[in-house]
């Protein structure tokens, strides 16, 4: 397999309270992962360690051959690796197009060559239309498209997705999933945090299920959703 992300034994400790605790698994290049589990499983802890946002108390992350345990947000950004927020954080009195063209920046040294790289993911993300308006008025989901377009203008090997399908209509939710999947079209290997197990589970390669911080399941969403750990822990009952 030729895995571009590897956890190795990830612990993170809180003072006495152990969020993860010896997390280990591979993503692999091109897939569309699924990190999920009851609310208080880890995975938001673990997806910011991922990121960089928190450092693991002990074990390893190794990403495209290199290991980062120790890097930080932006060394990470710079070596290939994008997030989004589960709560929207845009600039809300820049425009749309200066939202995007920060992580632009990022690939693009020069402002010109920037500003055309935003433009183009605005397109692809369907918000071309809106590049001169400010973030502030951005209805709701085109705030969750804007989170794609300013990840994706870092040009990305590794995407991050925190609940972005969380608190959209049916409609919304299924032109979030239209855009994921053309966003994997590109090469560009998918980690996704969600709830919505209806939408999430159909567009997963693969799902990683934690339950108090640990690894319960791991394998297709067909296999993990009649895993009896996971239905004991986490579907319930009523999914048997």
């Amino acid at each position: 397999m030729d895995n571009i992300l590897e956890l190795k034994g990830i612990t993170r400790r809180f003072g006495g309270l152990i969020a993860n605790k010896d997390v280990s698994f591979d993503v692999t290049r091109g897939e569309i992962l699924g990190l999920i589990g009851p609310n208080g499983a880890g995975k938001s802890t673990l997806f910011n360690q991922i990121a960089g946002l928190y450092l693991p108390t002990s074990g390893r992350i190794i990403f495209n051959g290199t290991d980062i345990t120790n890097r930080n947000a932006t060394d990470r950004c710079g070596l290939g690796i994008a997030r989004t927020f589960q709560v929207v954080r845009s600039f809300d009195q820049m425009s749309v197009l200066s939202n995007v063209l920060v992580g632009a920046l990022v690939r693009n040294k020069r402002t010109a060559d920037a500003r055309l790289a935003a433009y183009r993911v605005l397109e692809f993300a369907g918000l071309a239309d809106r590049a001169d308006v400010l973030a502030s008025d951005l209805t709701s989901p085109e705030k969750r498209r804007l989170e794609f377009a300013r990840a994706l203008a870092t040009e990305p090997k590794l995407l991050l997705l925190d609940e972005v399908l969380t608190g959209l209509t049916p409609t919304e939710a299924k032109a979030g999933v239209e855009l994921i999947r053309r966003i994997k079209d590109r090469g560009i290997t998918i980690v996704m945090v969600e709830h919505v197990m209806e939408i999430v589970m159909p567009l997963v390669d693969r799902a990683i299920v934690l339950d108090l911080g640990q690894v319960i399941a791991e394998g297709s969403p067909q296999a993990v959703v009649s895993n009896p750990r996971v239905v004991e822990s986490y579907l319930g009952p009523g999914h048997a």
